[in-house]
């Protein structure tokens, strides 16, 4: 397995996940779906290390990607100017998204999936909505919000098909990479409402943004490549381009 098998495997995924949600109108205001590759990627990390892949699983996945695309939506509505036509369109976006992952969960009849994903989306609103709460929190309390938020839906899908041992390096991954973002875009003036929130706490402390948040990519960077060298489950091809993307 190399990195243009699992590009194309992404692809397709991506493809299945567009091809569930097409609207000409909405594509035509919004554009397509928006989709995390990093996400996509770590959900299909059981099918990379050759396991029993079923028919079952990859229309969860699907489903799975086609949630995170209608919460991507509603993310993307800005606070101000939330009446033009764009952003209604979006709102519309992610309302359709979210009625065809119901639709699909539905016909389905896979009541188990149906009720660990619900389970899931409730918890990442939870987490999604502390942003805009004025209650100060610490730094860990954060992190463990942005770990539901990234991986929170994955980690019901693993739990459900008995994927768990995937868990740690996933959640762990997917944080690294949500904390170099917030990282980078703070240092180039950018202010998304996560890292506003995390800067406001740490400064509580009287500790910089850049110095907390490094320190803590860092250390999870460090972690991540242990767990992975340690981790007797996976096969050495798969190691070895998980590290690759931790080092990138």
């Amino acid at each position: 397995m190399d990195e243009t098998y699992i590009q194309n495997s992404i692809a397709q995924l991506k493809t299945d996940i567009f091809m569930d949600v097409r609207h000409r109108t909405l594509q035509k205001y919004t554009g397509e779906p928006v989709l995390d590759e990093n996400q996509l990627f770590y959900l299909l990390m059981p099918f990379f290390n050759g396991e029993n892949w079923r028919k079952e699983h990859r229309e969860a996945a699907i489903t799975v990607g086609i949630i995170y695309a209608a919460l991507a939506a509603h993310d993307f509505i800005k606070e101000t100017d939330a009446t033009s036509k764009e952003q209604q369109l979006t709102v519309l976006a992610g309302d359709f998204y979210s009625g065809r992952y119901y639709e699909i969960l539905a016909g389905s009849g896979n009541v188990a999936l149906i009720r660990t994903l619900s389970k899931g989306i409730v918890e990442r609103c939870e987490h999604q909505v502390k942003v805009y709460e004025k209650e100060t929190r610490m730094i860990e309390q954060w992190i463990t919000s942005l770990e539901n938020i990234e991986a929170g839906l994955i980690r019901q899908f693993f739990r459900l098909y008995s994927f768990d041992a995937y868990c740690p390096i996933m959640e762990k991954s997917l944080v690294l990479f949500r904390l170099q973002h917030e990282w980078t875009s703070y240092r180039a003036g950018q202010k998304t409402r996560f890292n506003k929130a995390i800067a406001t706490s740490i400064s509580v402390d009287n500790d910089t943004f850049e110095n907390i948040i490094r320190q803590h990519i860092n250390a999870r960077t460090n972690e991540l490549k242990r767990l992975i060298e340690e981790a007797e489950f996976l096969q050495q091809d798969v190691k070895i381009i998980l590290q690759a993307r931790v080092d990138a």
